[in-house]
């Protein structure tokens, strides 16, 4: 959890630079979006995925808790950020529209993990 909460200090630090690096947010957002869904499965007794594919990860949570369904669209849009993001790639620049969406995204997934899992996730 602490390192979740460390990638969404930086992205959240990133968002207010005068010069945003833009992949770096979106990097550190799918980063704190699948550590906090591995801390939900490991808080749940499970095990988890070796895999930074979020809507895997969703699958395997849906098992335990089917209410976080509401998190596949945020899940599916942060996914790429793990790995395509961190090459060079001209077509795959995010704007910073796509930071700020990001963001917005792994918000609603630190939400829902609050809410189901109020004891592991300490402000």
């Amino acid at each position: 959890m602490n390192k979740a909460k460390n990638d969404l200090l930086n992205a959240d630090n990133n968002l207010k630079a005068e010069k945003i690096p833009l992949d770096t947010v979106c990097f550190h957002c799918q980063q704190a979006a699948e550590k906090f869904l591995k801390a939900y499965l490991v808080a749940n007794g499970c095990s988890y995925p070796i895999s930074h594919d979020l809507v895997l990860i969703l699958e395997k949570i849906l098992r335990i808790d089917p209410t976080a369904e509401v998190l596949r669209d945020d899940l599916a849009l942060l996914t790429p950020y793990a790995v395509e993001i961190r090459y060079p790639d001209d077509w795959f620049m995010p704007t910073e529209e796509d930071a700020r969406e990001a963001r917005e995204a792994v918000a609603r997934v630190a939400s829902w993990l609050k809410k189901v899992l109020p004891d592991v996730f300490v402000e």
